[in-house]
Protein backbone atom coordinates (compact mmCIF):
# COMPACT_ATOMS: atom_id res chain seq x y z
CA UNK A 1 0.00 0.00 0.00
CA UNK A 2 0.91 3.41 -1.11
CA UNK A 3 2.49 5.64 1.85
CA UNK A 4 -0.20 8.43 0.95
CA UNK A 5 -2.86 5.64 0.87
CA UNK A 6 -1.55 4.33 4.20
CA UNK A 7 -2.10 7.76 6.44
CA UNK A 8 -5.28 8.47 4.79
CA UNK A 9 -6.93 4.91 5.90
CA UNK A 10 -5.16 5.72 9.52
CA UNK A 11 -6.78 9.17 8.96
CA UNK A 12 -10.04 7.70 8.86
CA UNK A 13 -10.05 4.86 11.43
CA UNK A 14 -8.59 7.94 14.01
CA UNK A 15 -11.73 10.20 13.16
CA UNK A 16 -13.91 7.01 12.86
CA UNK A 17 -12.98 5.77 16.56
CA UNK A 18 -13.17 9.48 18.05
CA UNK A 19 -16.31 9.69 16.50
CA UNK A 20 -17.53 6.36 17.86
CA UNK A 21 -16.60 7.11 21.45
CA UNK A 22 -18.30 10.50 21.06
CA UNK A 23 -15.85 12.12 22.17
CA UNK A 24 -14.94 15.85 20.34
CA UNK A 25 -12.05 16.73 18.47
CA UNK A 26 -11.31 19.92 20.64
CA UNK A 27 -11.06 16.59 23.76
CA UNK A 28 -9.26 14.20 21.77
CA UNK A 29 -6.63 16.90 21.18
CA UNK A 30 -6.78 18.12 24.38
CA UNK A 31 -5.95 14.76 25.99
CA UNK A 32 -3.10 14.17 23.38
CA UNK A 33 -1.34 17.25 24.14
CA UNK A 34 -1.82 19.04 20.41
CA UNK A 35 -3.80 21.73 18.96
CA UNK A 36 -7.38 20.95 17.34
CA UNK A 37 -5.98 22.16 14.11
CA UNK A 38 -3.10 19.90 14.30
CA UNK A 39 -5.85 16.34 15.02
CA UNK A 40 -7.87 18.19 12.28
CA UNK A 41 -4.74 17.59 9.66
CA UNK A 42 -4.42 13.83 10.96
CA UNK A 43 -7.82 13.52 10.42
CA UNK A 44 -7.48 14.42 6.90
CA UNK A 45 -5.60 11.98 5.81
CA UNK A 46 -3.43 14.90 4.00
CA UNK A 47 -0.64 15.23 7.04
CA UNK A 48 1.25 12.51 8.28
CA UNK A 49 0.74 11.34 11.57
CA UNK A 50 3.25 10.78 13.96
CA UNK A 51 3.85 7.39 15.62
CA UNK A 52 3.92 8.64 19.19
CA UNK A 53 0.59 10.53 18.60
CA UNK A 54 -0.92 7.66 17.41
CA UNK A 55 0.28 5.12 20.30
CA UNK A 56 -0.87 8.08 22.43
CA UNK A 57 -4.53 8.65 20.99
CA UNK A 58 -4.80 4.80 21.00
CA UNK A 59 -4.25 4.96 24.84
CA UNK A 60 -6.66 7.79 25.10
CA UNK A 61 -9.19 6.27 23.36
CA UNK A 62 -9.17 3.16 25.31
CA UNK A 63 -7.93 0.86 22.12
CA UNK A 64 -4.63 -1.03 21.29
CA UNK A 65 -2.46 1.17 18.34
CA UNK A 66 -2.68 -1.86 15.91
CA UNK A 67 -6.24 -0.96 15.50
CA UNK A 68 -5.55 2.77 14.21
CA UNK A 69 -2.46 1.63 12.58
CA UNK A 70 -3.87 -1.21 10.15
CA UNK A 71 -7.61 -1.50 11.59
CA UNK A 72 -7.00 -4.85 13.43
CA UNK A 73 -7.21 -5.86 17.16
CA UNK A 74 -4.54 -7.65 19.17
CA UNK A 75 -5.58 -10.97 20.15
CA UNK A 76 -2.34 -12.61 21.51
CA UNK A 77 -2.25 -13.32 25.56
CA UNK A 78 0.74 -15.28 26.35
CA UNK A 79 3.32 -14.43 23.82
CA UNK A 80 3.75 -12.32 20.19
CA UNK A 81 6.54 -14.05 17.87
CA UNK A 82 7.68 -11.30 14.79
CA UNK A 83 10.23 -13.72 12.89
CA UNK A 84 12.98 -11.88 11.22
CA UNK A 85 12.01 -9.30 8.64
CA UNK A 86 8.01 -10.60 9.40
CA UNK A 87 6.55 -7.61 11.53
CA UNK A 88 3.87 -5.36 10.42
CA UNK A 89 5.72 -2.25 8.65
CA UNK A 90 4.12 1.10 9.18
CA UNK A 91 5.48 3.87 6.90
CA UNK A 92 4.92 7.55 8.80
CA UNK A 93 6.85 9.46 6.33
CA UNK A 94 8.87 8.33 3.42
CA UNK A 95 12.24 8.75 4.86
CA UNK A 96 10.62 6.40 8.42
CA UNK A 97 9.62 2.71 8.19
CA UNK A 98 8.37 0.80 11.43
CA UNK A 99 8.57 -2.89 11.66
CA UNK A 100 6.09 -3.39 14.90
CA UNK A 101 7.37 -6.05 16.95
CA UNK A 102 4.47 -6.00 19.71
CA UNK A 103 1.82 -5.28 17.81
CA UNK A 104 -0.38 -8.19 18.31
CA UNK A 105 -0.11 -8.72 21.91
CA UNK A 106 -3.23 -7.55 24.14
CA UNK A 107 -2.26 -4.54 26.65
CA UNK A 108 1.48 -4.18 25.79
CA UNK A 109 3.42 -2.23 28.00
CA UNK A 110 5.74 -0.67 25.65
CA UNK A 111 6.01 -0.60 22.45
CA UNK A 112 9.27 -1.92 19.94
CA UNK A 113 9.95 -1.02 16.98
CA UNK A 114 12.77 -1.90 14.38
CA UNK A 115 12.85 1.50 12.89
CA UNK A 116 14.66 2.16 9.20
CA UNK A 117 15.68 5.51 8.54
CA UNK A 118 16.72 7.35 4.40
CA UNK A 119 19.02 9.78 4.32
CA UNK A 120 16.89 13.25 3.79
CA UNK A 121 18.57 15.40 1.27
CA UNK A 122 17.01 18.54 3.29
CA UNK A 123 18.29 19.50 7.08
CA UNK A 124 15.19 20.18 8.51
CA UNK A 125 13.93 17.69 11.11
CA UNK A 126 10.34 17.29 12.48
CA UNK A 127 10.67 16.97 16.16
CA UNK A 128 8.31 14.45 17.96
CA UNK A 129 7.16 14.96 21.86
CA UNK A 130 5.52 12.04 23.79
CA UNK A 131 4.92 11.07 26.78
CA UNK A 132 7.33 8.67 29.15
CA UNK A 133 10.42 7.44 27.93
CA UNK A 134 12.34 5.75 24.77
CA UNK A 135 15.25 3.91 24.54
CA UNK A 136 17.05 3.39 21.13
CA UNK A 137 20.09 0.79 19.65
CA UNK A 138 21.30 1.47 16.63
CA UNK A 139 21.66 -1.48 14.64
CA UNK A 140 23.22 -0.21 11.10
CA UNK A 141 24.60 2.63 10.41
CA UNK A 142 25.25 5.63 12.44
CA UNK A 143 22.06 8.23 13.05
CA UNK A 144 22.04 11.68 14.88
CA UNK A 145 19.04 12.08 17.61
CA UNK A 146 18.24 15.77 18.40
CA UNK A 147 16.98 16.07 22.41
CA UNK A 148 16.03 19.42 22.92
CA UNK A 149 18.48 20.80 20.71
CA UNK A 150 21.76 18.62 21.82
CA UNK A 151 22.90 16.64 18.60
CA UNK A 152 24.26 13.72 19.46
CA UNK A 153 25.78 10.84 17.25
CA UNK A 154 25.28 7.27 17.52
CA UNK A 155 26.85 4.47 15.68
CA UNK A 156 26.13 0.85 15.63
CA UNK A 157 25.86 -0.64 18.73
CA UNK A 158 25.33 2.48 20.71
CA UNK A 159 22.48 2.86 22.49
CA UNK A 160 20.55 5.89 24.19
CA UNK A 161 17.64 5.97 26.74
CA UNK A 162 15.90 9.46 27.71
CA UNK A 163 12.84 11.19 28.23
CA UNK A 164 10.96 11.30 25.56
CA UNK A 165 9.09 14.42 26.65
CA UNK A 166 11.35 16.50 25.22
CA UNK A 167 11.89 17.19 21.27
CA UNK A 168 13.54 15.09 19.08
CA UNK A 169 14.20 13.55 16.33
CA UNK A 170 16.30 11.29 14.47
CA UNK A 171 18.54 11.64 10.73
CA UNK A 172 20.63 9.17 9.19
CA UNK A 173 24.20 10.39 8.76
CA UNK A 174 26.60 10.00 5.93
CA UNK A 175 24.76 9.61 3.05
CA UNK A 176 23.42 5.75 4.27
CA UNK A 177 20.18 4.13 5.29
CA UNK A 178 20.40 3.34 9.42
CA UNK A 179 18.28 1.22 11.07
CA UNK A 180 17.71 1.14 14.60
CA UNK A 181 15.67 -0.65 17.48
CA UNK A 182 13.13 1.53 19.84
CA UNK A 183 11.64 1.22 22.49
CA UNK A 184 8.24 3.54 23.69
CA UNK A 185 7.83 3.26 27.44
Amino acid sequence: MALNEQIRQMAMRLKGLREDIDMSIGELADKCGITTSELERYESGESDIPMNFVCNAATVMGVEPLELFAGDTPTMNNYWLVRKGKGPVIERQKAYKYQALAMGFKHAKASPFIVSVDPKDDEHLHLNTHDDQEFNLVLKGSIMISISGKEIVLNEGDSIYFDARQPHAVKALNGEPARFFAIII
